[in-house]
């Protein structure tokens, strides 16, 4: 990267971010751009593909505007994983909504596949469940007889270089591939009946993967040299071994490295290094929904958790079904231990330790953890941080740096080896047991509803 700069765009659920990083790997530019979210029906979540690479060239022109052009020498993407997208193969249109990665539509449909459960476990390393790509490019599919399917980065790849290609990490979250091979499973495809001329070729993380056309407005000409899935882009950037948490819309828990059992998933974390990981569907969305529900911001309801405790009071947010370790789509969002001295407060405060609890049950699923490393939006809560020490027993690093998937994804598309992140350190208090027996119970009550028990 030497006299170079990379561009990174990350895709992400509620925005495109993009970075411009030098050859030091710090980033000198920056700029964002929202993308909509639609909720048509309840567990449906829906995004405009159009939109969403709206907001890439938006992103790109704003970090660009008045910067030499020709200084740039390679582009890095990181998306959103599960989300699936359709698109007429004549036109290159959109064919229908872009399925977001928390949409349940298709519960049903896999609950009819139940019986197969254990052979897609065993080929993809990924549990039966709604929220992964497979069942969605099939609601698609069926709507948009013999038009094109992939997830996002399969989208941007296709609209702004014209390749129907997705890369073998995203790839590996579809459900549909044989995440030790890195191919697609026929045997896969034959379950959820998904022909294979309607999928992307798979391409590795990094190399020559096309060059961007005039549709790319100010990126026109440049060359995209690595994408990566947005949370093992996340991984990638702190480079160094430990259990890796983005906090996020939802979070992402994972580390380099094979896994044992069924609670957390195996995928491939970039070119052929596979990664354990536990998904959790709601964290900074569980704050967002309390601000939302209180008429206050986030900002507001994290502040007024700061001297407050949740005395007795569990929020588990099951909005839609629960992820990793539990994989249960009917559990329900759950509140537990109210009483008439219940306020605002310790509302907040519940759902803070709601993500610490969610991120402490997918890592002792894991085997534990010596240390987390922490990136992602809601880490900037010092609270949040500390809480998540104090659950989970072991030190909490929190990256400085805001923008931690570009920035990983700036590093393999620089080719770049040798690069350090600043971090603030959270030492753990003395665990509290007590603490996490009565989260569990409140898990429980979540999981069987109809009993109250």
């Amino acid at each position: 990267m030497t006299g170079h700069f990379v561009l990174a765009i990350d895709q992400g659920t509620s925005s495109t971010k993009c970075v411009l990083v030098d050859r030091s790997g710090a980033i000198v530019r920056e700029a964002s751009a929202p993308v909509p979210i639609r909720y048509p029906r309840p567990g449906w979540v829906e995004q405009d593909a159009d939109e969403i690479l709206a907001s890439v060239l938006a992103a790109a022109a704003s970090c660009m505007n008045g910067f030499d052009r020709g200084a740039v020498t390679a582009v890095g993407l990181s998306t959103q994983r599960e989300s699936a997208v359709v698109w007429d193969r004549a036109t290159g249109r959109p064919a229908g909504p872009v399925l977001g990665w928390q949409d349940q539509r298709t519960r049903a449909y896999c609950d009819s596949l139940r019986g197969f459960a254990g052979r897609i476990r065993k080929i993809s390393g990924l549990p039966l469940d709604p929220m992964f790509s497979a069942a969605k490019l099939r609601w698609l599919l069926d709507r948009s007889p013999g038009a094109v399917v992939g997830t996002v980065d399969s989208w941007l790849m296709y609209a702004l270089t014209g390749s129907h290609q997705i890369e073998v990490g995203n790839a590996s979250r579809t459900q549909l591939l044989d995440v030790r091979a890195g191919t697609w499973s026929p045997e896969l495809l034959d379950i959820f009946g998904i022909p294979s001329s309607a999928l992307p070729v798979i391409t590795p993380s990094a190399g020559a993967l096309g060059v961007i056309s005039e549709r790319g407005g100010v990126l026109a000409g440049l060359p995209i040299t690595a994408v990566l899935g947005d949370s093992h882009a996340a991984l990638y950037a702190h480079g160094v071994p430990g259990v890796k948490v983005t906090y996020g819309t939802g979070s992402s828990v994972m580390r380099l490295g094979s896994v044992d059992g069924d609670a957390v998933c195996l995928t491939v974390a970039w070119n052929d290094r596979l990664a354990a990981e536990g998904n959790i569907r709601s964290s900074g969305s569980t704050v967002a929904w309390l601000a939302d529900l209180l008429g206050l911001s986030a900002e507001q309801v994290g502040q007024m958790a700061l001297n407050a405790s949740s005395d007795g009071v569990h929020l588990v947010p099951a909005f839609g079904g629960l992820a990793a370790p539990w994989w249960d789509d009917t559990a329900v969002g759950l509140i537990s231990g109210l009483t008439l001295g219940t306020k605002a407060p310790q509302l907040a405060r519940a759902a803070l330790e709601s993500i610490a609890h969610q991120v402490t049950d997918v890592i002792d699923a894991m085997g534990g953890a010596d240390r987390i490393l922490a990136d992602g939006g809601a880490s900037a809560n010092d609270l949040l941080m500390r809480i998540q020490a104090d659950l989970a027993g072991v030190p909490v690093r929190r990256a400085r740096a805001a923008n931690l998937s570009a920035l990983g994804a700036a590093f393999l598309a620089g080719g770049l080896t040798d690069w350090s992140l600043d971090y603030d350190d959270f030492e753990p208090g003395p665990r509290d047991p007590a603490a996490r027996l009565a989260w569990r119970d409140a898990v429980r009550r979540a999981r069987t509803p109809l009993e109250g028990s």
